[in-house]
């Protein structure tokens, strides 16, 4: 299904946008990829060209997803050297964590600024050209954090959910155009953000993310591939990360129980720390 189409990933510098940038390359397409860091941007270039076929490109575009008119600029720039777009990609995100009284006001403004609105403003640029070519998809990859409140992301939920509502909303209103949308809810997978995250995470957050499994990247990229293969609006990589989902939607209670049970044998007060 990829076979000379153009596909365009953010943050794909690296994490789950390189992963799938690398299935995509092999599966045919060609790509535009979007980073902050150009220099890491071309490094994942160079990489992917060793596997790349003459006809297929792959170009690198340094951007800031938080800035509109530097988006809509990047799409118009992707659209005239690669052509109108088949697909969508939105990956690029920042993850912090943390007590929420202790959580600067700043903190939650820089990730609802990369995380919601990074995706909807690639979404609105984007838009134009699709309508254009009369069809398109776009995969936002969320997070169980966009399903599931979590101890001490407070603010990283916020902007998932945020991008949960925006996905759900716009797969019915975009339909009729024939622009096809897939939500994508990991758990936590193995990526540069979650490893510094580790450096400080809550014992109360550590407790709570091992109740599921911590993923390879690989095996969410192959997740996504698959889903999105099959037409799927709702992935979630896991088996055991697919059933603490529907606990959560179908025993609420029960699922609000757990999550409490494993948080009150770590909890620290943090106003007494």
């Amino acid at each position: 299904m990829f076979q000379g189409k153009n596909v365009i990933i953010t943050g794909g510098s690296s994490g789950i946008g390189k992963a799938l940038a690398g299935r995509m390359v092999k599966a045919g397409a060609s790509l535009a990829l979007i980073a902050r860091d150009r220099k890491k941007l071309e490094a994942v270039r160079n990489e992917l060209g060793r596997t790349a076929a003459a006809e297929q490109k792959v170009e690198v575009f340094s951007c800031d997803v938080a800035d509109f008119e530097a988006v809509e600029k990047t799409l118009s720039a992707i659209v005239s050297k690669l052509g109108l777009p088949y697909m969508l990609v939105n990956s690029a995100g920042i993850l912090r964590e943390g007590y929420f009284e202790k959580l600067p006001l700043a903190v939650f403004r820089e990730i609802i600024e990369i995380n919601y609105f990074g995706t909807l403003h690639c979404i609105k640029a984007a838009l134009p050209y699709f309508q254009k070519r009369g069809k398109g998809r776009i995969v936002n990859i969320c997070s169980m954090a966009g399903l599931i409140g979590a101890f001490g992301y407070s603010a990283y939920c916020s902007s998932k959910f945020a991008i949960t509502g925006l996905t759900e909303t716009l797969r019915g209103e975009l339909k009729p155009q024939h622009i096809r949308f897939h939500l994508v809810c990991p758990p936590e997978f193995g990526s540069p953000m979650v490893d510094e995250l580790n450096k400080y995470r809550t014992p109360e957050n550590r407790a709570l993310v091992q109740t599921m499994p911590v993923l390879d990247v690989e095996e969410v990229a192959d997740a996504v591939m698959a889903g999105v293969e099959k037409g799927k609006y709702l992935i979630i990589p896991g088996r055991t990360t697919r059933v603490l989902a529907a606990l959560n939607r179908w025993l609420p209670g029960l699922s609000r129980a757990i999550v409490d049970r494993q948080i009150k044998k770590v909890y620290r007060d943090p106003g007494g720390s």
